[in-house]
């Protein structure tokens, strides 16, 4: 008796914006891998992410251990991105964050009943 050996499809694409996404669902490989990296088993992967099928969690996972220094390199330039639209958004909004701090900082202080909310 002999069986056949398929070769399953990747179950990664990448989108327009060049985000790499899991299955056909909006997941990203990223938040998967953060999961994954949290010590989530794939299958609790799968029930927490349930557009995703465990089979795409294992594929996913099986990619990344292939091809690991590329999809690391991948994911530090997200992050790089990330910090500098963080930083932008910041920049333009400065002075609303600034007042919204203030005002943070002026409720945390009431519930301290008016002490310093930066010291425990």
């Amino acid at each position: 008796m002999s069986i056949i050996l398929h070769a399953d499809p990747i179950p990664l694409h990448i989108d327009d914006p060049g985000t790499i996404r899991v299955g056909q669902s909006r997941v990203t490989l990223d938040v998967l891998l953060q999961y994954w990296r949290l010590g989530m088993k794939p299958d609790e992967i799968a029930r927490g992410l349930d557009t995703l099928t465990l089979a795409d969690v294992h594929g996913a996972l099986a990619y990344y251990f292939r091809h690991q220094a590329e999809v690391d390199d991948y994911l530090a330039r997200r992050e790089k991105e990330a910090e500098k639209l963080r930083q932008q958004i910041e920049a333009v909004n400065a002075s609303r964050l600034l007042e919204m701090k203030a005002r943070l900082d002026a409720v945390r202080a009431q519930g301290n009943g008016d002490r310093d909310p930066t010291v425990d």
